[in-house]
């Protein structure tokens, strides 16, 4: 599960409903309850996921091409799905966070599986000129020491293009440019960790012997060089 960065927290709530929403014991009640308490629990609920889904899709949407009416579109079925995923699971909540922060995670969630999927649409995707220029100090690449970046950078843009596989092409562009979870990839892909970890080792394995073949990169990496100079 793709599980927030500490720094981030659910959007916070009014105060007049500060203490009921915050209170785990108030929902597991209400949400298990019926009539109009249960009626305003599930009202609150979806309005918590949905604020979480907006601002998850605003922060990674844009990275995944996804804007505009898509874009509300994605938030609002993230919400709509992470609601029946709580309320499926209640019995699994374990009070080890607040019940808040418990629901949290599945709106995150959902909005990482929705987005991964647009790169599952596009296996072969393109990236624009300034996301491919991120990708050379990844492996070790100093641009600035370069007085052509740009044949640096179309260097990095062949390798993913002529080296890697369709299957590989994919999830570099998505875990390595774009930051996609994941989670969201296991989730949607049906492959293990394990499977997805390889994936990416043999596309930079690949990308990195580009480099070295075409003289953009020395064959043996500057950590180990520094290491050697160390112990001489």
């Amino acid at each position: 599960m793709d599980v927030p960065h500490a720094a981030d927290s659910p959007p916070p709530v009014s105060n007049a409903s500060a203490n009921a929403e915050t209170d785990s014991s108030w929902w597991l009640s209400a949400l298990r309850g019926s009539g109009a308490i249960r009626d305003d629990a599930l009202r609150r609920l979806h309005e918590l996921l949905l604020r979480v889904a907006i601002r998850e899709t605003r922060r990674r949407g844009p990275a995944a091409g996804i804007g505009g009416p898509e874009l509300d579109d994605l938030a609002q079925q993230a919400a709509g799905d992470a609601m029946v995923a709580v309320l499926a699971k209640l019995d699994t909540f374990r009070g080890e966070s607040r019940f808040t922060t418990w629901a949290y995670r599945f709106a995150v969630l959902e909005v990482s599986s929705k987005i991964g999927r647009h790169y599952w649409r596009r296996p072969a995707v393109r990236l624009e000129a300034e996301e491919w220029e991120r990708l050379p100090t990844r492996f070790g690449v100093d641009p600035s020491g370069y007085a052509q970046q740009r044949d640096l950078f179309e260097a990095v843009r062949r390798a993913v293009d002529e080296t890697l596989t369709d299957h590989q092409r994919g999830l570099f562009v998505a875990i390595v440019v774009n930051g996609v979870p994941l989670d969201a990839l296991v989730d949607r892909s049906g492959l293990s960790r394990g499977a997805i970890y390889k994936a990416i080792c043999d596309a930079r394995r690949k990308i990195r012997a580009f480099l070295v073949a075409n003289e953009f990169l020395d064959d043996v990496p500057a950590a180990a060089r520094r290491g050697e100079g160390a112990g001489s």
